[in-house]
């Protein structure tokens, strides 16, 4: 599954769904560490949404709080985080 190769920091604010666009277990794309990650969305809100990912390319998972800059819609199924639910 291709990466996206987006910088959230280039991203035209008026293009980024908000953060309540997103429902829980929504694929998505996380931007952490300098990289993006696939995630699922736990919760959302109008100003951040709660995501597991897979962090560094490790076998667990971790939680974060995300605001809509660092999240991208993902199509692609990732094994390690979409079959844990």
């Amino acid at each position: 599954m291709p990466t996206p190769t987006i910088d959230p920091n280039r991203r035209d604010p008026s293009e980024v769904a908000p953060t309540d666009t997103y429902r829980p277990a929504d694929p998505v794309w996380v931007y952490r560490g300098g990289t993006w990650r696939a995630g699922v969305v736990e919760a959302s809100s109008a100003h951040a949404a709660m995501v597991t990912y897979q962090p560094n390319g490790a076998r667990g998972t971790g939680v974060d709080t995300l605001t809509a800059q660092y999240m991208l819609p993902r199509v692609d199924i990732d094994p390690l985080v979409d079959l844990r639910r």
